[in-house]
């Protein structure tokens, strides 16, 4: 079974999902030839393969932290039909079967504002007006990822939809940062550019033990090898960098690393052997020397 629970020091990380979606999979792996990604994901008969929509609640001493909010419900039936959503169950869905509710969020992290990672931020209030969907949380994101998703380059423009955002800013639930930046004790914000400029990556840690939520520098396990680099990064050498830099840092301080759209796992670690990097599974042992799962 899929761990979706961990604890880290006196924290308590949930795995949740506000669903799947399907993207093209020549797309999702960049350079790597299909004949390699494919023997992990396995592709429809338009190119697609299936996707988590993986979110993260941190629950520390001090606050419930939740990174990333998904897809949402408030895209077109164009959108849902063109990337194969399934919602069932949902991100908020998810977060009142653990026992939470909406109302006890009190940060929420997007590592960036494209919309299948901010897609939750907003609902309809009774009025049918876009609100925050978590009121009593403050909303926490990079200064100019917020500008570049108010005018956003012409090859970005698709990614960003303004009204899963602005409300915030309507709402004053809205904290803008730039670079790094602790937002509550043990949870860190750390830029980390290259899916976008200005993408942020989140490092949580309590009692010497660490987790690293990777966003979309590392969207899947299968991405962990340094070339599986998605063909929608905006600055892919800075990616390879960012990978490397923090898988290095990751191994020396065996750190747990978390995925954001894996549509089996949640949660692993990194291993090197030789000049190559390995995804071990958070339930299997690393390997003595090294080494781990490889495509």
């Amino acid at each position: 079974m899929t761990t979706s629970r961990i604890s880290l020091g006196k924290f308590e990380i949930y795995g949740l999902r506000d669903g799947f979606f399907s993207l093209d999979g020549g797309a999702m792996f960049g350079v790597v030839p299909k004949v390699l990604w494919q023997r992990k994901y396995p592709a429809d008969s338009e190119n697609r393969i299936k996707l988590g929509l993986n979110c993260l609640l941190v629950v520390t001493e001090e606050a419930r932290v939740l990174i990333d909010t998904g897809i949402g419900p408030y895209l077109s039936p164009q959108h849902y039909n063109y990337y194969s959503v399934d919602r069932d169950p949902d991100l908020v869905s998810n977060l009142q079967t653990l026992g939470f509710s909406v109302n006890d969020i009190d940060f929420v992290i997007n590592t960036h504002l494209h919309f299948d990672h901010c897609g939750g931020n907003i609902s309809k209030n009774e009025q049918g007006e876009l609100v925050p969907t978590f009121p009593n949380a403050r909303y926490i994101i990079q200064k100019c990822e917020w500008e570049t998703g108010l005018s956003p380059p012409n090859r970005d423009k698709p990614s960003y939809l303004k009204q899963l955002f602005l409300p915030l800013e309507a709402a004053g639930s809205l904290d803008l940062v730039e670079g790094d930046k602790e937002v509550v004790k043990g949870v860190e914000v750390v830029l980390a550019p290259g899916h976008t400029a200005h993408h942020q990556c989140i490092k949580v840690e309590s009692e010497d033990s660490t987790l690293f939520f990777l966003g979309d520098m590392v969207p899947t396990s299968a991405h962990v090898s340094l070339p599986y680099i998605m063909s929608y990064d905006l600055f892919p050498m800075l990616t390879f960098q960012n990978k490397e830099k923090y898988f290095d840092q990751a191994i020396a301080e065996q750190w747990i690393v978390a995925f954001n759209h894996d549509p089996e796992l949640f949660f692993g670690r990194i291993s090197k052997k030789q000049s190559k990097y390995y995804f071990v599974p958070w339930e299997q042992p690393l390997l003595k020397g090294g080494g781990g799962l490889a495509l």
